[in-house]
């Protein structure tokens, strides 16, 4: 058999037909009797759908018979589905693939399993690259009735980060049909979900986290985050220390930034003892007051330089939230996690100008990047997630991803 230039066989597959498992399976009307026998359906006909996978490294080509018929009281059209299908999708689009095995040419196949990789290794939720669209669409798609495919998934994920006692938040402009949106992360320790919202007000980050979240926020220096008046606030020290060398560069003769600078310091060198046991919490504790003391003693001093200013009124606004980490031992003094969660989206943004054509297409892209982010972080192959997701004929929540107990 010929290869053609694209890297293709006769028959449209990417490796020789010898190479190929092939299995034939029989998709019924009902599991348990023949169409036929089963009181109130017609069978109509039997109907041919092709679907490739993966297996041990070796493809697998499987072809279901699917038994069509419709109902003799009101003529409803009823179609078999196998446990192993992926898509009701007939006629023209009867042919489908897994995750683990898409469909192309060698190169591309490649170039698909090197991305899935290092969505594997969770170095990244770039998911418009990982799945062909029939794929990508169906577990974030709208089917009519039920909703999307993953939504309940990625339900299971936000409750977990409302319940998390810690969660590091951030957010990065977007756009949706040309339009400004917001793209907000919400990142714990095995939870990460991904959210587009047309704001970046209190409204968009309870909508995730609830209006009455009471854990601990490690978080940058936005106004709205301060309005979740019974969590516990940690503001991220590497953004002060960023804007205190931004200042010192701008403003060499000025005293705040460097003393800031110095302090802050400190206080993480304080953190390092005593997480590495040199020191007590109850040390750490009194290292943070005193710390605090002096910051306040630096923030009186008044100066006529106008970004100072601003800086030292920045500061005196946050000034509970800067040192928080001292006193309490789970928070983190910097929200390195949403940064690192947001990274794999800016890169998103700088290729293909940060944008979804429609709201819908943002919905999907952030079920998606969601259960691929959080998949790894919960020690789970996020192709079996998928997997899970697409076989099932109506929207599931994977083991790995349900909802912690109430």
């Amino acid at each position: 058999m010929t290869v053609s230039r694209n890297g293709l066989f006769e028959n449209g597959d990417c490796v020789s037909p010898e190479q190929i498992q092939c299995q034939l399976a029989l998709a019924p009307l009902h599991p348990h009797k023949p169409p036929s026998f089963r009181k109130g359906i017609c069978l109509a006909g039997r109907i041919m759908m092709r679907s490739s996978e993966s297996q041990d490294g070796h493809p697998i080509v499987r072809r279901f018979k699917v038994h069509v018929g419709h109902c003799t009281g009101c003529q409803r059209r009823v179609q078999g589905r196998h446990p192993l299908q992926t898509s009701d999708a007939l006629g023209a689009a009867a042919c489908g693939g897994l995750p683990d095995w898409p469909a192309g040419g060698g190169a591309r196949r490649s170039a698909q399993q090197a991305v899935r990789a290092v969505v594997r290794e969770g170095r990244g939720a770039v998911p418009g690259a990982l799945l062909p669209a029939r794929h990508a669409r169906r577990p974030g798609a709208r089917p009519a009735p039920g909703g999307p495919t993953g939504q309940p998934s990625y339900e299971a994920l936000c409750a977990a980060i409302r319940g998390s006692p810690r969660v590091s938040p951030d957010e990065t402009g977007w756009r949706v049909a040309a339009l400004l949106a917001w793209l907000w992360v919400f990142v714990t320790e095995d939870t990460t979900v991904y959210a587009r919202f047309p704001g970046r007000g209190f409204a968009e980050a309870a909508s995730i986290l609830g209006k009455e979240y009471a854990g601990g926020l490690s978080r940058d220096g936005w106004v709205v985050y301060r309005q979740f008046v019974q969590a516990v606030h940690q503001t991220c020290l590497a953004h002060l220390l960023r804007r205190c060398r931004e200042l010192k560069h701008d403003h060499p003769h000025a005293a705040l930034p460097i003393q800031v600078e110095a302090l802050l310091k400190r206080g993480l060198a304080v953190r390092d003892r005593r997480d590495a046991g040199e020191i007590s919490a109850r040390g750490a504790k009194i290292a943070g007051g005193r710390l605090s003391k002096e910051l306040l003693l630096i923030l009186e001093r008044p100066s006529t330089v106008p970004a100072i200013e601003r800086f030292a009124k920045h500061l005196a606004n946050e000034f509970v939230a800067v040192f928080n980490f001292l006193f309490h031992q789970a928070l983190e003094a910097t929200n390195g996690r949403a940064e690192q969660a947001v990274r794999p989206a800016v890169v998103t943004r700088k290729m293909c100008g940060g944008s979804n054509r429609t709201w819908q297409g943002a919905e999907t892209q952030q079920i998606l990047a969601s259960i691929l982010r959080s998949g790894p972080q919960r020690g789970l192959d996020p192709t079996d997630l998928l997997v899970q997701m697409l076989r099932s004929p109506v929207p599931i929540v994977p083991a790995g991803l349900q909802p912690p107990p109430q």
